[in-house]
């Protein structure tokens, strides 16, 4: 039965529960089971408490038993959950074995590191259609990476569990990683041989989502800005999706009752707000994980603004409802893309441009500066100038990888390139000091590009930019007296700033003027 949306979001709206738009009914529970998550070739995380829970009669006495460890609990309301004491990572595949009226047990359970990796296409992009996967794909076996994928629901209220037949985990192998997410898998492959422990990764994502699909509805109607500007914004199209989808229903019924064939496809559903962290991101909590990587934001350039409280506000939400803490988030900066107009190079850095994939940027930066254990990964230099899902997934997993060892595990290493750090001014020019800068170079050219300047008339110019030692020095023959600097701020950045590990220098702007998404 097709669902009414518009009843949908009045039940969102209200924060109730709308399960029976789909018609479900109350399941009895004969035998007890495990939460969908709990497969052959799990990994549980190390180092912390571990829930571990199911379904069963109410009433029912169910024992856990792992690693040394036996917990009991009675089920209650037709669940139960037990805790596993924190535990240490290993290799060893062992069993768990849950019992109650029944038993089951479930095999080759490790121990070691759990990320979800979430977002929308760019996340959701397959290793198979990656930039040169073959070898990678063919060179995957790794009985320490571990994967599990999310299958796709959209739900108007909170789930609790999976469908247990689309769901598994399974070590890395051709066969497992060629349609898991790229993103994802890189990350993994570079970060489980560097902590030298198994490491999980779940899959959870959707193409062309919004962030606001992956909040919760308490959230945004408990906020008067994201119940005028989302939930009630969002009501409009829902209604046209549901006199479409009536029109549709009626076309097909007339058509079969003629006896014709009805080849018309159903009109496909808007977002809508929460559906996503209800049935995609809900029913993992509260497994034990040990952060997050994210790669989301071409949906919401358009409100590259609002994304500064709604992309902070969705990782409070998170780390909330998951109950472990300020655990690690960590996310992909929005690759260069120049929007599909087919311009030329000489075309796109002909001037100067606002650009709202710059904004979003520029929100992603801000929430990772307000907020702990976050970090972005800034991929400017593997963007691909007409296709917003650039191929090139191994160097944006590598430095996820990088960023979750410096900022999740505390290990010393070079994980950024330049950012800004400090401005002086020299005569008509000016000296710009960068963090994260040694042995800072350019690639192609001598000088860097993608700096621009401008003074009091706010009028943007490209600078003559030259590197010396560890600073930049900017100068442009229209700008008498520089006030402020922008660096890649463009949809399609031009950029060729690197330090000596490679890393490309991030983004920024240094003036504080209204800019296009700013309401």
């Amino acid at each position: 039965m097709q669902p009414d949306f518009h009843l949908v979001r009045t039940a969102l709206l209200a924060g109730v529960a709308a399960s029976f738009l789909f018609g479900s009914a109350q399941i009895a529970w004969a035998d007890a089971s495990l939460n969908s998550l709990f497969t052959d070739h799990a990994v549980l995380q190390q180092g912390r408490a571990v829930p571990v829970w199911g379904r069963a009669d109410n009433g029912e006495k169910v024992t856990v038993e792992f690693a040394g460890q036996k917990v009991s609990t009675v089920a209650s309301n037709g669940s139960w959950k037990v805790q596993l004491k924190p535990m240490k990572a290993t290799s060893e595949g062992r069993v768990l074995k849950v019992i109650g009226k029944n038993a089951l047990e479930i095999s080759d359970v490790v121990v070691g590191e759990v990320w979800i990796c979430s977002g929308q296409s760019n996340m959701e992009w397959p290793l198979s259609a990656s930039f040169e996967p073959a070898a990678d794909i063919a060179a995957s076996v790794n009985p320490n990476l571990r994967l599990f994928t999310v299958t796709k629901r959209r739900s108007p209220n909170p789930r609790t569990d999976l469908d247990h037949a689309k769901h598994s985990w399974a070590s890395a192998s051709p066969a497992a990683v060629k349609s898991f997410s790229a993103v994802g898998y890189y990350f993994g492959h570079h970060l489980q041989p560097a902590l030298g422990v198994p490491v999980g990764l779940i899959h959870t994502s959707w193409g062309g989502s919004p962030a606001e699909v992956w909040i919760s509805s308490d959230v945004l109607k408990d906020n008067h800005v994201y119940s005028r500007d989302i939930l009630d914004a969002a009501l409009p199209s829902l209604r046209a999706h549901a006199e479409a989808l009536k029109k549709w229903s009626e076309a097909k019924k007339t058509a079969e009752a003629k006896g014709e064939v009805f080849t018309q496809r159903s009109p496909g559903a808007p977002w809508y707000p929460a559906e996503l962290y209800n049935g995609m991101l809900r029913p993992l909590m509260p497994y034990a994980i040990a952060g997050a990587i994210w790669y989301q934001g071409e949906s919401n350039a358009g409100r590259a603004w609002q994304y500064r409280d709604l992309f902070g506000d969705m990782i409070r939400n998170w780390r909330k409802d998951w109950g472990q803490g300020d655990f690690p988030f960590l996310a992909v900066q929005l690759a260069p893309w120049d929007k599909s107009r087919k311009r030329s190079l000489a075309e796109i850095t002909a001037k100067p441009m606002e650009s709202d994939w710059a904004e979003l940027r520029e929100a992603q930066d801000y929430v990772a500066t307000t907020l702990k254990k976050v970090g972005v990964a800034v991929i400017t230099d593997v963007g691909d100038k007409d296709d917003i899902h650039p191929t090139k997934k191994e160097p944006v997993g590598a430095r996820l990888s990088l960023l979750a060892q410096r900022i999740a595990y505390g290990k010393s290493l070079k994980f950024s390139g330049p950012t800004y750090g400090s401005v002086g001014h020299a005569g008509s020019s000016l000296v710009l000091s960068f963090n994260h800068a040694r042995g800072l170079k350019t690639m192609g050219q001598p000088d860097a590009t993608g700096f621009a300047v401008a003074g009091e008339d706010r009028v943007w110019h490209w600078a003559n930019a030259e590197v010396l030692g560890n600073t930049v020095r900017l100068s442009s023959a229209e700008v008498q007296k520089p006030i402020a600097i922008r660096y890649g701020w463009s949809d399609f950045p031009v950029l060729n700033l690197f330090n000596a590990e490679g890393l490309p220098a991030a983004p920024f702007r240094t003036d504080n003027w209204p800019v296009t998404t700013q309401r």
